[in-house]
Parts: C-alpha cells; sequence; structure tokens
C-alpha cells in the first residue's frame, strides 16, 4: 500500500463526534494530505434516521442507514466507529476487522468493557486499532502513554475526566448554589443530557479510567471491580467547608499500582488548592499521570466536544494512514500484557473529610474522637460551628485504611447525641 494515493474512510455514526470528525476532515483536507502524502476519501457513512437534518451537507450518494454497506465495502481501508455503546457497535467493529479494515473508535464504553479482545483481533490480523478520542476529548493521552512514555513504570494516574461532572462541581464551588439547580442549568445549556445518570454517577469516568490504567498498568482491568461513586449526595456546605480548608471538591478518577496490585477508583475528593488538578473547571479535563522516569506529567484540555474530539479521532486516521503507506499496521497492539489483582476498596489508605452534627455539650467532641480513636482514626483538624443546641463537626483525618473509618463512622451514627453523619468524602494529596 505504500503508492496509494487515496485511502477511503467508512463512518459509523454522524452524531457529535462524527460530525466534527468529518468537519475536521473537511476544513483540513489540504494539510491532511501534505502530513501523510495520500487523500482522505470518506466513501460511506452509516447513520440510524436518513431524514434526520444534519447541519454538515454530504451528498446524498455517501449516506446509508445499513452499517454493512460500511463494515463490508471491500474499497474501504478505515472503518471509524462513532455510534458509542457496546451492542451492536462492538459486533459492528469485529465484523470491519474481520473483512481487514483498521478501526478507529471513540466509544469508551466498548473499550472499557470489550475493548481487550478486539484489540488481540486486530493485532491478529495485523491491523491498526486507534482510540484516542476515547479519553479525554481532544486531550492527547492515549498515545502519549503508548509511545512517548513507554519507558516509564507509572504508579498513578488521576484524570478529571467528564466535563459534565467538573461543569456542575465548578459552578457549586464558585457560585454556591445548589446541585438541583446547577444540573438543571447544565442541560438547559447542552452539557449534560436529559438523562444525566452516565455522568452524574460516575459511570462515564469509570470507563474512562479504565481504559487509562489498563494502558498505564499493562493490565486488564475489570470495570466491575472499579469503586464507583457519584456527585449527588455533595452538598454546597461540603463546598464552604472544603473552601476553610485550603481544598477545592473534584470527582476524579484514580489509578494506582503499589507491590500489591491495582487499585482503581471512580469519587469526589478533596484537593489541596495547590493540587495540578485543583484549578481544572468548567467543562476542562485534566489527566495527572507519575511515571519513575519522567516524574510528574498533566495534561489539559477540553475533554469531550464536536471538534476537539473529532481532532482525536482524525489524529488516530492520520496515523494509520501513514502505517498503511509504510506496510507496517499493526506494529502497536494490545498492551495488556499481564492480569494483575485488583485490590478492594477497604484497604484504601487516605486521608478523610467527614462532616456530622451532634449535640452542643460538654464532652460531645471528646467521645467521638474516642470513637475514632477505638478504629485507629487519628484526627488531624476539627472544625466547629454552633447553631442553637446542635454543633456541626467537621474533621481532617490523617491517613487510615477507609474500612476503618467507615466502621467508625456506622458506630458514631447509633449514637443518642450524633444527628447525622452528614458526608464523608476522600482526600487526595
Amino acid at each position: 500500500m505504500a503508492n496509494k494515493e487515496k485511502i477511503n474512510i467508512g463512518i459509523i455514526g454522524l452524531g457529535v463526534v462524527g460530525s466534527g470528525t468529518v468537519r475536521t476532515l473537511t476544513r483540513n483536507a489540504e494539510q491532511i494530505h501534505s502530513k501523510i502524502g495520500a487523500e482522505f476519501v470518506i466513501k460511506r457513512i452509516a447513520v440510524r434516521d436518513l431524514k434526520k437534518a444534519r447541519e454538515i451537507d454530504l451528498p446524498p450518494s455517501i449516506v446509508t442507514d445499513q452499517v454493512f454497506d460500511v463494515t463490508d465495502d471491500p474499497e474501504i481501508d478505515i472503518v471509524c466507529e462513532l455510534m458509542g455503546g457496546v451492542e451492536p457497535a462492538h459486533q459492528y467493529v469485529k465484523r470491519a476487522l474481520e473483512n481487514g479494515k483498521s478501526i478507529v473508535t471513540a466509544n469508551k464504553e466498548m473499550m472499557a468493557k470489550a475493548g481487550n479482545d478486539l484489540l488481540h483481533l486486530a493485532e491478529s490480523k495485523k491491523l491498526d486499532f486507534l482510540f484516542e478520542g476515547s479519553v479525554g476529548g481532544g486531550i492527547p493521552i492515549i498515545q502519549p502513554l503508548k509511545q512517548a512514555l513507554a519507558g516509564n513504570q507509572f504508579s498513578e494516574v488521576m484524570g478529571i475526566v467528564n466535563g459534565t461532572t467538573n461543569y456542575i462541581l465548578t459552578k457549586m464551588a464558585n457560585e454556591g448554589a445548589d446541585y438541583a439547580d446547577v444540573l438543571a442549568e447544565a442541560q438547559e445549556r447542552g452539557y449534560a443530557e436529559p438523562d444525566p445518570t452516565n455522568d452524574v454517577e460516575g459511570f462515564d469516568a469509570q470507563y474512562k479510567i479504565a481504559i487509562l490504567a489498563s494502558i498505564a498498568f499493562n493490565s486488564r482491568i475489570d470495570i466491575t471491580k472499579i469503586s464507583v461513586e457519584g456527585i449527588t449526595r455533595l452538598t454546597k456546605r461540603d463546598f464552604e467547608m472544603a473552601k476553610i480548608l485550603g481544598h477545592v471538591i473534584k470527582l476524579v478518577g484514580i489509578g494506582q499500582e503499589t507491590a500489591d496490585g491495582i487499585r482503581v477508583r471512580v469519587h469526589p475528593a478533596l484537593l489541596a488548592s495547590g493540587h495540578p488538578l485543583a484549578s481544572v473547571n468548567d467543562v476542562y479535563n485534566g489527566i495527572f499521570v507519575r511515571g519513575n522516569a519522567v516524574g510528574d506529567a498533566m495534561f489539559y484540555g477540553r475533554g469531550a466536544g464536536s471538534d476537539p474530539t473529532g481532532s482525536a479521532v482524525v489524529g488516530d486516521l492520520i496515523e494509520i494512514a501513514r502505517n498503511m503507506r509504510m506496510d507496517a499496521t499493526g506494529r502497536l497492539g494490545c498492551t495488556c500484557f499481564y492480569e494483575k489483582p485488583m485490590l478492594a476498596m477497604d484497604t484504601l489508605k487516605t486521608k478523610y473529610y467527614v462532616r456530622l452534627s451532634a449535640w452542643d455539650r460538654p464532652k460531645v467532641l471528646a467521645s467521638v474522637a474516642s470513637v475514632f480513636g477505638d478504629f485507629d482514626v487519628s484526627i488531624e483538624s476539627v472544625e466547629q460551628r454552633t447553631h442553637h443546641d446542635e454543633a456541626e463537626i467537621v474533621l481532617m483525618t490523617h491517613r487510615t485504611i477507609e474500612r476503618n473509618l467507615i466502621s467508625a463512622l456506622d458506630i458514631l451514627g447509633r449514637l443518642s447525641f450524633v444527628s447525622s453523619i452528614n458526608n464523608w468524602i476522600r482526600v487526595e494529596e
């Protein structure tokens, strides 16, 4: 294929990402041609509804509602799967691979749940399978981890990888707004879906951190073993107290490797105001990695959207085109060489923020501290606010094992002088 002057592309899905991909390919066609020495031709686009009005003007002859017109066309070299979801996308991609086509996808859920098998199929057929757009939108992170930073052994990958929740949390922090009000505004502005469950309950971030952890630690990641907690129990009071304590609250995905195994988790966290991710606001994403050679590195940018994600897809297309012209497709396959053990969440050791309400009486605070002490939970600092006969007590603990904290909170919640355990949040340093 070294002399191939035209490289035919088939696209499955013309939604947000598909539209951005077509737009980028069209408006940057001249520069792209210079970079690969060949012309990209969009030969076929499969859509769900042929009658749907679209902002992109396309020749009717290339648009079809039959996906197999893309996967089975012998003239198509690369298939872009941009429809999302696991099925039927997984079966379409598998069929395209079996028909000898390299793949580009931005499908985070499919990659997190079924990507390993597809990558191995591509490798067996010496085809490229790239998925930069599946994490971080337009932020380059997957290729850097696999190539530029491949000489590192990583101990941690941590990111704000969901723009919807980051927008909501930024507004709650800066404006003192309630969760429900900010969510409604995010939906009105198109930052949140009508059903926001996938974002606000942390599932979107779960898929993305699974992908990042699998690459960083060269291991298969079972997403059912990822602890996931969303943002719905956060209140504006938590943001007020976090600010007083010199912290911000972010929804983070974290993967860490120790000598005992890998722990992968998604949850709100208090970050010190000087943390690299603390200033990542609104719909932006930030991904922080720690390698034994490079040290700490930070990737920042627009984590979603039509053009940013389309930019990542086109970058993958260019990479494959270059490989095709050098007869070198399939040179970088699946990097999950191991199946390392995944650690349970209750063995996590970190600091914690705890906010509870109790009677405003002598010895109450001492009794609370005594219960924590019974479970080896050491208190670092205490903030107390009193209203009438009730005290709000906000504690920051030293590093402790999570199951010990949960056991202590269980006991405290049963005591007569404790009105409620209002919230507890992990603290990341």
